[in-house]
């Protein structure tokens, strides 16, 4: 019996520990701005100027491209990509381009294949481009023919509404606004010395600081990493108080929850020294404050409060609706990761067969890493003797089969929808790495 207790408890202290790890590394920079991307998506673009490249009159010719083009300009990662995804299709978005949207964004990103083609190889980056494009159009057209009823009914109830029938001009402050956005979302991204590089170091003044460190180290946090998670439970408070009835009114949680989440982006920019308490101030930091500034200067002084309203509420709905399910699926993730021994990754995966290249597949969906960091894991499991096909079909699925990938669009698209879509992901995935391992052979 207590062994069985002792198993639980590691379990559950593995999905925590995932989950501390995600929340203090990886979400804010880059889910953070996504959600509030998709909020202003949905509030301050009207429905036209999306549907006119993706809705039903755009021709396929240029709805899919351009569904592939924007996932490719907009996503860092699979999470960034699910707000977005519901963004568009809520905004009359047409179900096959906006599959595409969110098959390609996470996969094809140019900091993941960049990387790809640096730490595996060549032949894996140029694979994963071609065919992360190719199926996720393929698999937008077919989703679009299997559901046709379906969007049809739907596409004839907004063109009822007038959706599709009106010209609709966007005022410049919107689209300056959105590139701003965008620009929050890179300069908290992007790999590169302009931003990465520090160009002063500041220690904090901290008594006891290897106290601290080793307290925050025992949950395998760093002091950044734990004054966000606290900062997230500061956000979690304020946007409650103050954004569940924005429409309203603004009260002075809406002002406080704005300023706190301000605040976090910015302290989730410096570099820190790991194990110290030696804080960087890079350009990333640079870049966040000045991106800040400018966008509470031009959404001041360019939108009114009902529209800044909007705004708020469209935001703050994607974060109840989608955020408590990647919160789930993590921690899930996290204790599967557990359960998997890495020893089973050369037993399964160390040749190129179909059943190796379906478990790649299912590495994918359990053991979900973020984008850039499936690439150094994808390197382990090559080392470990993973062969480079079933290697294809785990990166491939992974952006788009995680866990928390698979609870959130079963939330947004419904059950069917969702498993059509898994099924054809996973299939095309394995058909692609063991397809991929057999050219390898022959060469």
């Amino acid at each position: 019996m207590d062994s069985i207790l002792n198993y639980l408890e590691v379990l559950l202290w593995s999905g925590w520990i995932s989950l501390l790890d995600y929340l203090a590394a990886h979400v804010l920079l880059c889910l953070v701005p996504a959600f509030i991307i998709a909020g202003f998506m949905s509030a301050m673009i009207p429905k036209e100027a999306i549907t006119r490249f993706l809705g039903p009159k755009a021709s396929k010719w240029v709805s899919y491209p351009a569904s592939a083009l924007g996932g490719f300009i907009l996503a860092v990662c699979s999470c960034t990509i699910l707000p977005l995804f519901a963004g568009i299709w809520k905004r009359g978005a047409g179900l096959g381009p906006a599959i595409t949207f969110l098959f390609v964004g996470p996969a094809i990103n140019i900091l993941a294949i960049t990387y790809t083609g640096a730490a595996i190889g060549f032949d894996i980056a140029a694979s994963r481009l071609v065919l992360s494009i190719a199926f996720g159009i393929l698999i937008g057209l077919t989703m679009a023919w299997v559901f046709r009823k379906e969007e049809r009914n739907r596409m004839a109830e907004m063109a009822a509404n007038g959706i599709f029938d009106q010209t609709t001009k966007v005022k410049p402050a919107v689209w300056l606004l959105f590139i701003l956005l965008i620009a929050v979302l890179i300069a908290g991204t992007l790999q590169i010395d302009l931003l990465t590089k520090s160009y002063l170091e500041v220690r904090l003044p901290f008594e006891n600081s290897q106290n601290l460190l080793n307290t925050l180290s025992s949950a395998n946090l760093t002091l950044q990493g734990g004054l966000l998670i606290v900062m997230l439970l500061i956000i979690a408070l304020t946007a409650w108080k103050g954004f569940e009835n924005i429409l309203e009114s603004f009260n002075p949680w809406t002002y406080i929850a704005i300023a706190t989440i301000a605040l976090t982006l910015v302290i989730a920019a410096p570099r820190e020294q790991v194990g110290s308490l030696v804080i960087g101030l890079n350009g990333r930091l640079i870049g966040e404050v000045f991106l800040l500034a400018a966008i509470g200067i031009v959404a001041g002084r360019s939108f009114t409060k009902d529209e800044l309203s909007g705004w708020i509420w469209e935001t703050w709905k994607f974060v109840k609706q989608i955020f408590p399910l990647l919160i789930v699926g993590v921690f899930v993730a996290g204790i599967f990761r557990e359960i998997i021994p890495e020893t089973w990754v050369r037993a399964i995966a160390g040749q190129n067969t179909v059943w190796a290249n379906l478990a790649g597949v299912l590495f994918g969906v359990f053991m979900y890493f973020p984008t850039l960091v499936e690439v150094p894991v994808a390197r382990m499991f090559l080392d470990l003797g993973m062969a480079r096909g079933p290697l294809l079909a785990y990166l491939l699925a992974d952006p788009e089969l995680s866990l928390q990938s698979i609870l959130v669009l079963n939330g947004i698209m419904g059950r069917k929808k969702t498993a059509i879509y898994v099924s054809l992901v996973a299939i095309l995935s394995a058909l692609a790495g063991y397809l991929f391992g057999v050219f390898l052979s022959l060469v």
